[in-house]
């Protein structure tokens, strides 16, 4: 039996997240050993002990080991260790989206900050929410209760879209769910 050292891991799991395989997160429950000393910040930047994380690889790798517990706080787990990781509002951005079909039959595939494209549905929802300064806040659902703060550029580009579209209230289908714009803002006022 070979006892591997943590850098050995570390390599398996850039391995596999380079190939593009999904790391099973939510099935490791290792032990807690502690802070990461990392941050994610609230425009998607990733800090390691103060300092941005500047290899789009590296955030690419952590953000594969990311998790969101029962009580919501976020950690990077591996099958050996555990450690906190705090969020300062979404762990993702959603940087860019684009869709097939139209109507009902449309697909919204949003593409986050790290890469990944995560399509709207019945799984991943869109949630508009309401900013305290009464703004609209949206959020696609990524993976296990952790979500992508969709930026405002691409939210515009949506709310345009079902503007012209006409659906009332104003909204879009994406994989057989509709998903509307203006909810949060009547509960707001």
């Amino acid at each position: 039996m070979s006892i591997e050292s943590p850098a050995d891991r570390f390599a398996e799991l850039l391995a596999l997240s380079r190939a593009g395989k999904r790391l099973p997160v939510e099935h490791w429950h290792p032990s807690h050993c502690g802070h990461s000393d990392m941050r994610i910040a609230a425009d998607g930047t990733w800090f390691h002990a103060g300092s941005p994380i500047g290899r789009k690889e590296l955030v690419q790798l952590f953000s594969s080991i990311l998790r969101r517990e029962p009580d919501g706080s976020h950690v990077l787990v591996t099958p050996v260790e555990k450690l906190d990781i705090d969020v300062e509002d979404a762990p993702f951005i959603a940087v860019d989206a684009d869709w097939e079909g139209e109507g009902e039959a449309r697909r919204i595939l949003f593409r986050l900050n790290t890469e990944d494209v995560v399509a709207a549905g019945p799984n991943n929802m869109l949630d508009v929410q309401i900013g305290g300064d009464g703004t609209p806040r949206p959020y696609l659902h990524v993976r296990g209760g952790l979500f992508a703060l969709v930026n405002r550029a691409t939210f515009y580009r949506l709310a345009d879209l079902a503007l012209a579209e006409g659906a009332e209230p104003p909204g879009l289908w994406s994989d057989g769910a509709f998903f509307p714009f203006m909810q949060g803002i009547d509960d707001a006022a």
